[in-house]
């Protein structure tokens, strides 16, 4: 299995509105694919690798 997201890099998740920047904080192994546990301020949350991305949808946080 290969990680996609590295802890440090900067990533924003695809439903979220606001298109917040959250850092890679920690990783967990499962058996079957990865939880990605991300930071934005003093609120860390877990994802999946399909909730997340590199690019900022700037559609999105227009009409939100």
């Amino acid at each position: 299995m290969n990680i996609k997201y590295k802890i440090g890099e900067i990533v924003f998740l695809k439903t979220d509105v606001e298109q917040l920047p959250r850092m890679v904080t920690g990783i967990l192994l499962r058996a079957t694919n990865y939880i990605y546990y991300l930071s934005n301020s003093t609120i860390e949350t877990t994802h999946y690798e399909f909730e997340i991305t590199m690019e900022i949808n700037e559609i999105i946080k227009m009409f939100n």
